[in-house]
Formats: structure tokens, sequence, C-alpha cells
């Protein structure tokens, strides 16, 4: 199977040589015949008539079928955007929740000081990826002792959610929150599972982190907005919960498995390229429109040298053997992609 994409791109190439071989032998085959044979010259102009009229009607169709592709596409970007909104307000409210609890005093006393003095340049992102050995302070943050804890991870995590690029160190004061988020950032939140650790702790490990997280130093006035959000979030999943860890499991897990994978689907869709038949196709239009129309009728109209006539034939009907050749490719790519 490994093999098939590269014996495809061989086979496209050895058929785009052997095009080129017949567009060139054509050329010399016509001309050849124009110097040696009587009245060619005439016989072609009488061609060139039909030969503009079939050209022109294939142009046509591609024509159509180009601009109908393209109409697919736009509406096709609009039903995916129409859905991403709906997921990228939910993060925005868990961001918001984040946020609340962030700059929170759940932390124990001087953990968000000695974060920020100490490793105020280091990302959950730098310690996750600290096999990488770009980042020595992460490798300094994981040898260290911590005194807190272990919520110093908790914290970074926390903090992760809150960026909108994986290369920004600092929080700003005020937190974007972007019509749709960056294509880096969600990559970076799905390949080291940002909430998942969050998550783990509050639905397993909340009895060994209890003195750790203060719940009771959240004002209650951000208690009800992140209940409430959590409700908008999901109204039927966190109908009823209360302030507490277990629903903070619930969230995180709703983050982790619900959220963050369904944006980066719609981010992916959002990305995707045009496909590669419809640039194929488009080549194929041009070369119609100038080689196999604009061409001939210039000539039949100013008079242009047969010659010009000659490798407009020869270009058309190479391009149309390389067409009937590797459509089958490119078409069968487009269905598997």
């Amino acid at each position: 199977m490994k093999n098939k994409p590269l014996y495809r791109d061989v086979y496209a190439l050895i058929t785009l040589v052997v095009s080129g071989a017949l567009c060139a032998g054509l050329v010399f085959l016509l001309y050849n015949k124009y110097l040696n044979t009587l009245g060619f010259e005439e016989n072609l102009k009488k061609l060139t008539s039909i030969y503009i009229g079939i050209s022109g009607f294939l142009s046509a169709i591609l024509m159509v079928f180009l601009a109908a592709s393209a109409m697919n596409q736009k509406t096709y970007k609009a039903k995916i955007i129409h859905k991403i909104s709906k997921t990228t307000q939910k993060m925005h409210n868990f961001r918001t929740i984040a946020e609340l609890l962030f700059k929170s005093d759940i932390w124990l006393p001087g953990l968000r000081e000695y974060m920020e003095k100490e490793y105020g340049s280091l990302s959950y992102f730098d310690v996750k990826e600290f096999y990488k050995g770009k980042s020595k302070l992460a490798i300094e943050f994981l040898q260290e002792t911590h005194h807190f804890g272990e919520t110093e991870n908790l914290y970074l995590e926390l903090k992760s959610l809150l960026m909108t690029d994986p290369n920004e160190k600092q929080i700003p004061e005020t937190i974007d929150y972007p019509i749709f988020y960056d294509s880096d950032i969600i990559a970076k939140w799905v390949e080291h599972k940002s909430g998942s650790g969050l998550w783990y702790v509050f639905g397993y490990k909340f009895g060994h982190y209890k003195d750790s997280l203060n719940f009771e130093a959240v004002f209650e006035r951000h208690r009800e907005k992140i209940l409430t959000l959590a409700n908008t979030i999901d109204n039927e999943v966190f109908d009823s919960s209360s302030f507490n860890d277990i629903f903070f499991s619930r969230l995180w897990e709703y983050l982790t498995k619900d959220v963050i994978p369904k944006l980066s689907q719609f981010q992916s869709h959002i990305d995707r390229k045009t496909p590669r038949l419809i640039y194929y196709l488009y080549i194929v239009f041009l070369l119609l429109m100038v080689f196999g129309v604009l061409v001939p009728l210039t000539y039949l109209m100013l008079g242009f040298s047969i010659f010009a006539v000659i490798i407009s034939y020869s270009i058309v009907i190479s391009t149309i053997f390389y067409v009937a050749v590797t459509f089958h490719i490119f078409l069968s790519k487009e269905v598997n992609r």
C-alpha cells in the first residue's frame, strides 16, 4: 500500500514525458506536412473552426465544473464555520472558568509568586517536551523538589488553557478570546492533552490534593459564574452541579474528550487545501482556452504564422492524451483523500 503513491507519481511523471514527446513529434510532423504538401494550410484553416468549437465546448464544461466546485467549497466551509463557532464558544467558556480559577486564591500561599518569579517563562508545553532538550528551564523544573503539594504542574496546565499561542510565556492581564483559535495552539492542546491532568487530579487523586487546593477561597460570585458557564457549555451534563471536586472532574473530562477534539477536527476541515483535482482541471482549462481557442482565433483574424496553429494543435492533442491516461490517478487520489 505504501508503494502506491510512489507508483502513481512515477506513472504521472512518465506520462508527462511521453505527452511532451508526443507534442514535439506532432509539431515536427505537422510542420513537415506543411512544407511538403500543397494546400495543407488551407485544409488546416478549414479544420481550425471545428477545432475552436470543440475546444471552446470542452472549456465551457470545465469552467462550469470549476465554478460549481468553488461554490461547493464555499458552502462546505460555511457549514464547518457554523459548527466550529459553537465549539469555539464552549472553549471560550472553559477558558473563562480556567481564568477564574487561575487568578483565584485556590492555590497554596506563595505558589503563584514562586511560579511567576522562578518559572515565569516556562510553559506547560515546555515541560511536556523536556525530552527534546529545547528548554533547560523545563529540566530544572522537573528536577526541582516541589514544595506546594505538587500543584505546580496543575498551575502550568491551567495556564496553558489561557494561551492563544504556544510560544507565549506570559499570560496577559486581559485574556484574549479570538473568533477562531489558531491551529498551532489547538495542536498543542491535543498533543499534550491539556485538561487531562486536571481531570485526573479531581477525578482520581483529589484526596491527595485536597489540602493543597482551597475551594473555599473562590469568591461566591465566581463560583456561581463558573456553574452558570458550565450549564451554558452543556445543560444536560452540568445541570444541578455543585461546586466540588466531582463537578470539576466532569468539567475537565468534558473538555478533554469533547471540546478540544472537536476543535481539532473542525480546524482540520477549515485548513483543508483545495483538492489537487481542481488545480489539475484548471490547468487543462487554461491550456484549452489559450491554445485551443485564443491562439487559433487570433490566427484566423490576424493572419498569424501557420506555425502558431501547429503548436496549438500539438499542445491540445498532447494535453488530451495526458488527461485521458492520468485522470483516473487524480480522481482516485481525491476519492481516497
